[in-house]
């Protein structure tokens, strides 16, 4: 591995790191407070960005945008279909 490809693995690290707190609080409350239009954006360009990045084979970024897709896409999921509380 290369200085430069370990460069591209720390920033990996970071940012997926950086989503994971985010995405445990949407699971555990059944909801997000982020704006659809926003998640609906970041879906679509993280999941094009995985193509993207698979088409000319750059494994961190295919890693990168995959995970940053499947977080999106779980904020999505509970923006369209938020889980019932007993007060609802």
């Amino acid at each position: 591995m290369s200085g430069i490809e370990l460069l591209g693995w720390v920033g990996f690290g970071l940012l997926v790191s950086a989503w994971i707190p985010q995405t445990w609080e949407t699971v555990k409350q059944g909801s997000t407070p982020v704006n659809l239009i926003f998640v609906m954006l970041y879906v679509t360009s993280s999941l094009l960005l995985t193509i993207y990045s698979f088409l000319i084979g750059d494994t961190v970024f295919i890693a990168l945008n995959g995970l940053l897709t499947i977080g999106s896409g779980i904020n999505l999921y509970y923006k369209f279909f938020p889980r019932k509380t007993l007060n609802d």
